[in-house]
């Protein structure tokens, strides 16, 4: 039995306001802007859990879809296959994944990383990663590169590396 004075209670775990989400009873939203091949679904109750340290997700990738595009941010990024056999894209090639399988992505393009389901079932993979902002994420294959601010009048801009201007441009001195 665990020492009374260390042992959680149920009446400590509901001033502390912790909150429990299943994630396997997840329902999944699909909000239809993506392209074919980049379908799929988050699910926006896991949020309920709390916490602002973490930026954690839930996903779901229907036969066929990839979650997004292949990618690296600056930021340690982990994954945790909860259902399906996903397969994971790296700089080392592909991968098959299973359930239970656990990967850490770091920082910059050696965790370059795109996730695929090519299996006829829904692959469900959890990730999480730092919540700090902004979010710097790098595009190899399309050659683009996106800023994603806190700001909600300040939208994401993701632009193509060749876009590119001298730090000086446009700048006139003190005004």
């Amino acid at each position: 039995m665990l020492d009374p004075a260390i042992e959680p209670s149920v009446e400590r775990a509901n001033i502390t306001g912790m909150h429990a989400v299943n994630i396997h009873e997840a329902k999944f939203t699909y909000d239809g802007t993506e392209p074919d091949g980049f379908v799929s679904g988050e699910a926006y109750g896991l949020r309920e859990a709390g916490g602002s340290e973490l930026n954690v997700r839930l996903y779901e990738a229907r036969a066929g879809q990839a979650l997004c595009p292949y990618h690296y941010e600056y930021e340690e990024e982990w994954l945790l296959v909860t259902e399906g056999a996903p397969t994971l894209r790296d700089p080392d090639g592909e991968h098959q994944l299973k359930a239970g399988d656990l990967v850490c992505f770091g920082p910059g393009p050696p965790g370059a990383h795109q996730v695929i389901n090519r299996t006829e079932q829904p692959a469900r993979v959890m990730m999480w990663s730092s919540a700090r902002e902004p979010v710097v994420a790098v595009y190899p294959d399309s050659d683009k590169i996106g800023v994603y601010v806190p700001n909600e009048h300040d939208s994401g801009m993701v632009r193509r590396r060749d876009a590119s201007v001298d730090y000086w441009d446009g700048e006139s001195g003190p005004r």
